[in-house]
């Protein structure tokens, strides 16, 4: 209508022109010959008008055609595959006035948890994701109290309740050069609301010099188990270890690591840091010693890999028999890790398998206290994957002596020892999956271990969206805290669910 009402203007004033200067010309009773010649000329702008009116209409016509080209339905590609193959349409149903606009995306998706691309320019790259999960706990069927190895007996604080449990947010990329690479998170833990380091902002940077070789420095997990060799967040439980494993395993603290690809399925970890584990613990509670160290070497002869992150289970359908060897060993000399002129205690990643921390005073019940002592740990781990079957376990040893003591203490040395199992099958591929986990810890205080049933469900076909649900048996636990679903003493069942996203 634009078009139209400025062609019907443009017309109205060549008339006007047209009319208005032959009556200027006999008011003023030029020569006739000088009024013939502006006519004609008159004549000839009002013909390269109306070519321009004209063409103007056509380009009209054009678009207008092309606007109900576009709002009709119209079949789309939606995959093809090689040359010649059959290419599947759909019908597309545009509603009136959603022609008038075309959709505009900002970034890029990038499966695999890794999350939408921001940005990416020649000075580097930003990408964004995230992971979270709520979940419902229920330990009711507990007992209310346990007694250790010491005869002194202990409330336990059951829970039912809903959670947002964890949130974490990562970005990262590359800046500068492709081989800088920077992770920068949050990490909360939700359920611990109130509570020192709760909400932590941390990251690593690294630097890849080769496939065989990379370095990084800041936050990391020491790689003393499986679980710990970055294969989180592709576990059959939801951020939740085995009890063996959360006994004997180290953690996560800031240090100095290198890594690397060998070859032939070989792959390695090996990592300096401050101490067995950097939460809640600030500098001035780690002592003037730097030894604290991890290493890792795992092997997947068969196929070369073992899945996304070589996690467990089998999603991904394995067509050929995929094997993963692996063996752990980490060292650190630790203390109290306490404030400067205060008696209390950090740290808390060194336990009794009775679950008593071995560095709170009167641990042993004997009035004296440890006040240094040095914890080696080694871990052997086999798998296998075929047809969405999976069959992975792993072994831990682990011995604490040196100690450096106040009073009278009855041990020179502590020697555990335990083992871990999963089995796990996809029951609908890529959809419905069934697991079994247990572990059990031969220990100088008690012989605890556990047991779970659990499934997971993936309604939209993909890894890392699901819900789980899980039976826990629970026989004395020596750990737990407020973020996984046992706690130290706990003896009985344990019920709980989880809505695990990441993105």
């Amino acid at each position: 209508m634009h078009a139209l009402s400025q062609r019907a203007s443009a017309f109205w004033v060549a008339l006007a022109v047209t009319l208005a200067v032959p009556a200027a010309a006999v008011a003023q009773s030029p020569d006739q010959a000088e009024i013939l010649e502006r006519l004609q000329r008159l004549e000839q702008n009002q013909a390269r008008f109306e070519a321009l009116l004209a063409e103007r209409d056509a380009r009209i016509n054009e678009l207008e055609a092309e606007l109900d080209r576009s709002a009709s339905p119209a079949p789309v590609a939606a995959a093809a595959a090689g040359e010649g193959a059959d290419i599947e349409t759909v019908e597309v149903d545009v509603q009136p006035g959603e022609a008038d606009a075309d959709p505009v995306y900002f970034g890029q998706f990038q499966p695999g948890g890794r999350g939408f691309k921001l940005a990416e320019t020649p000075m580097g790259d930003v990408n964004f994701s995230a992971w979270t999960y709520a979940r419902y706990l229920n330990q009711l069927a507990l007992d209310d109290t346990y007694t250790d190895s010491f005869g002194r007996e202990r409330e336990i604080d059951t829970r039912n309740d809903i959670q947002l449990n964890k949130v974490n947010l990562y970005f990262k990329g590359w800046v500068y050069d492709p081989r800088l690479t920077y992770l920068l998170y949050t990490w909360t833990a939700n359920t611990s609301q109130g509570d020192s380091s709760q909400v932590v902002v941390a990251g690593n940077l690294g630097y890849n010099f080769a496939k065989e070789l990379s370095l990084g420095v800041g936050i990391g997990a020491l790689p003393g188990t499986r679980s710990l060799r970055g294969t989180f967040p592709y576990w059959n439980k939801v951020d939740t270890r085995p009890m063996a494993d959360e006994f004997f395993r180290p953690s996560y603290t800031t240090g100095l690591w290198a890594s690397g690809d060998l070859g032939r399925g070989l792959k390695y970890k090996v990592m300096a840091g401050n101490n067995l584990s950097q939460l809640g613990v600030n500098a001035a509670e780690l002592d003037d010693t730097f030894n604290t160290f991890s290493g890792s070497l795992w092997w997947m002869p068969t196929t070369g890999e073992f899945g996304p992150a070589a996690g467990y289970g089998d999603f991904e359908h394995h067509d050929e028999l995929a094997t993963l060897f692996g063996v752990q060993v980490t060292r650190s000399r630790e203390d109290r890790q306490s404030q400067p002129g205060t008696e209390d205690i950090q740290n808390s990643q060194i336990r009794l398998s009775d679950g008593t921390v071995i560095f709170q005073p009167d641990a042993f019940a004997t009035g004296g206290r440890i006040n240094k002592a040095t914890y080696l740990m080694s871990s052997i781990d086999a798998g296998l994957k075929y047809k969405g079957y999976a069959l992975e376990g792993e072994y831990y040893f682990r011995w604490v002596d040196d100690f450096s003591t106040e009073g009278d203490i009855p041990e020179n040395d502590l020697f555990d020892h335990g083992f871990q199992l999963q089995a796990s099958m996809m029951m609908v591929p890529r959809t419905v999956q069934a697991y079994l986990a247990g572990s059990y810890i031969f220990g100088e205080y008690g012989d605890p271990w556990d047991l779970a049933l659990g499934v997971n469900w993936y309604p939209l076909q993909r890894r890392l969206f699901r819900l789980n649900t899980e039976v826990l048996y629970l026989k004395d636990s020596p750990v737990g805290y407020s973020s996984v679903p046992f706690t130290v003493g706990g003896d009985g069942p344990v019920f709980y669910s989880s809505l695990e996203l990441t993105f």
